[in-house]
């Protein structure tokens, strides 16, 4: 159940990675109401693959699940893929990489949220989705020059808040002697 701790570790969440990924005034185009739209989408079918995958875990072992929902991913990405071949140009190196990242990295990723699911409330299974924006922006400085300034501090704290807000850890609790 969404406590209200865990409700307002997801709105410090929200505001965190706002503040991280530091957006500006933007020009309200179609363009933009459409982007807008398509995350607030894919932000709604996290959410409702997140209650579907918890009730998964409960009847079903963690490996077939994850494995049918990747292949049900694929046969749906199939039709606009399919779509897209005469324009595109897929490189075997392409398709590898696709593929490894499908495999290892979704697959593997899925099928240990799946069974961490079975163990803890969905919201906290998916609370690490917010540490996603941080990782980027640490990731994109150190490996790609990208700008990190003192300006996202403030967003990385309320994202390391929201997320022991919304798992339960607090690090000044003392632990049980026995």
């Amino acid at each position: 159940r969404l406590s209200g701790r865990r409700l307002l570790g997801c709105a410090i969440g929200f505001a965190g990675v706002a503040l991280l990924v530091q957006l500006g005034p933007v020009a309200v185009t179609t363009p933009v109401l459409l982007a807008a739209l398509a995350c607030t989408g894919a932000a709604a079918g996290y959410g409702i693959g997140s209650i579907m995958m918890k009730r998964a875990t409960l009847e079903h072992d963690a490996l077939p699940a994850s494995a049918v929902v990747h292949v049900a991913a694929a046969l749906v990405l199939l039709l606009p893929a399919g779509a897209s071949v005469p324009a595109a140009h897929f490189t075997t190196g392409a398709m590898i990489a696709v593929a490894v990242l499908g495999l290892f990295t979704s697959g593997l990723m899925y099928w240990i949220s799946m069974r961490l699911m079975r163990e803890i409330p969905a919201s906290a299974a998916t609370s690490a989705a917010f540490m996603i924006p941080l990782f980027g922006v640490a990731w994109g400085g150190i490996f790609l020059g990208e700008p990190v300034t003192w300006g996202m501090a403030p967003g990385c704290v309320l994202v390391l808040t929201a997320t022991a807000l919304i798992t339960g850890f607090n690090p000044f609790a003392t632990k049980d002697p026995r």
